[in-house]
């Protein structure tokens, strides 16, 4: 697992006291005590429905400029397109391809570089973009320089692969968008249901689990942070004590649990195993 950042160095609102007050449950897994740093997987779900192969974010990807982030910047060791046959799925077989929204972690393997041009990694798939998530990829290209939507997504929407869609878009009955905005414009939710279960993959609107104690904390890379903090209060607030399984991006495995209440902040009981954060 490669280092995360400190706590304190990515949330502004954190104090050492309050920090403290969460290593009993937040380390080893979620917080290396040796390092100081988060422990933050960055992760892609593969969903089969009654019709369809999906996924849902692709990672960092292989061959992408990220300058920024020297940590990804031109590496070419990333192994998502090897992994997934290795558990059944073909790149050839995945009909939709969903994106929380659209930053580096979470778009990358949209691509692969094949003679010397991004191409679709997914060839048969239709890529499921946020109109509002769109439009704000652009601004970070113009403004900031991000080359994300240059490599990762307009080469889709060149394709013609795209599916370009409003933020509470539904696939059909079981899966469907949730708007979730203040990490960027644009980010999603994406509801889950299958006969009487239910789920939701929560995407970047809740980082690490020192949030489910501290939801105030948005990190400085939220876009909007103010606004971070109330959606992701609502978020926690309407899945707590639910029979919903909340599906996150960057929690440490096994990743997924159900949202308990701790007072007037919040817990997740992970399944399958004993683990219990907050």
């Amino acid at each position: 697992m490669e280092p995360a950042g400190k706590l304190t160095e990515t949330f502004p609102d954190a104090t050492d006291e309050a920090i403290e007050s969460t290593l009993p449950w937040l380390a080893p897994t979620a917080y290396d005590l040796e390092s100081g740093e988060m422990v933050m997987p960055v992760q892609t779900y593969v969903l089969r429905s009654r019709h369809h192969t999906i996924l849902v974010d692709t990672c960092i990807g292989n061959h992408k400029r990220q300058p920024g982030w020297s940590q990804y910047h031109m590496r070419k060791d990333f192994r998502l397109l090897d992994a997934l046959p290795e558990s059944g799925v073909y790149p050839d077989e995945v009909d939709y391809v969903f994106c929380t929204h659209m930053h580096a972690d979470h778009v990358g393997w949209n691509t692969k570089l094949a003679n010397g041009r991004w191409v679709p990694s997914f060839p048969r798939a239709k890529y499921i973009f946020s109109k509002t998530e769109l439009e704000f990829s652009k601004i970070l290209l113009e403004r900031d320089g991000d080359l994300t939507y240059e490599e990762s997504v307009l080469p889709i929407i060149e394709s013609g692969q795209s599916q370009i869609v409003e933020s509470d878009f539904s696939l059909d009955d079981e899966i469907w968008l949730e708007p979730t905005p203040g990490h960027t414009p644009g980010h999603v939710a994406i509801h889950l249901k299958s006969r009487k279960s239910r789920g939701v993959i929560s995407g970047d609107l809740i980082h690490s689990p020192v949030q489910l104690a501290y939801p105030e904390w948005s990190p400085f890379y939220d876009n909007d942070r103010e606004l971070a903090c109330r959606t992701r209060r609502q978020f926690l607030e309407r899945n707590c004590d639910r029979d919903i399984v909340v599906i996150t991006m960057h929690f440490p495995l096994p990743s997924i649990g159900h949202i308990i209440e701790r007072g007037r902040a919040f817990g997740m009981k992970y399944m399958g195993c004993e683990m219990t954060y907050g």
